[in-house]
C-alpha cells in the first residue's frame, strides 16, 4: 500500500501574479510598459487565439497578468492592487503629464498611513500607488 505523507500545510510560497481584464490586450501591453515604465515578461499565443501576457515593474517577483476576460466577466474593476513608489508626488504628476486618469491629488492621511493616490489603466481598471513609510 502507498503510504502518503500528509501536508501540515498548503504548499505556497508567493503571490505568482494577479490578474486585471483588459478589452485590447495590446492596448494594456503599451500602457503598463510604456507609460509605467513595467517591463514585460511573457506574451504567449494559448488556446483559439488567447494570448498570455505578464507585465511587472522591473525587479518585482509579483506580476500582473493582462487577461481579456470571459464573457460577462466586468471591466473596469477596483483591481485592490497596491503598487509602490518611493516618491509619490513625482509619480502622480508624471502620470498626469501623460494623461492618465488619476485622483485629482495624492491623498495624505498622517502617520501611520503613508501617501498614496488610485489611477485607471485605459479600461478603467482601478489601481493604487502608495509610498513606504
Amino acid at each position: 500500500m502507498n503510504q502518503t505523507k500528509i501536508k501540515t500545510r498548503a504548499q505556497i510560497s508567493e503571490v505568482g501574479r494577479v490578474m486585471v481584464p483588459v478589452t485590447d490586450q495590446d492596448r494594456a501591453l503599451d500602457f503598463y510598459v510604456g507609460t509605467l515604465g513595467f517591463e514585460k515578461r511573457a506574451d504567449t499565443p494559448f488556446g483559439k487565439g488567447d494570448r498570455w501576457i505578464e507585465v511587472a515593474p522591473p525587479g518585482a517577483e509579483t506580476a500582473i497578468a493582462l487577461v481579456h476576460p470571459p464573457e460577462g466577466m466586468p471591466i473596469g474593476i477596483d483591481t485592490n492592487i497596491a503598487l509602490t513608489s518611493e516618491d509619490v508626488d513625482a509619480t502622480h504628476e508624471y502620470l498626469r503629464s501623460k494623461g492618465v486618469e488619476e485622483d485629482p491629488e495624492v491623498m495624505r492621511m498622517g502617520d501611520p498611513i503613508p501617501p498614496m493616490f488610485f489611477f485607471r489603466d485605459p479600461d478603467g481598471n482601478k489601481l493604487l500607488i502608495v509610498e513606504p513609510s
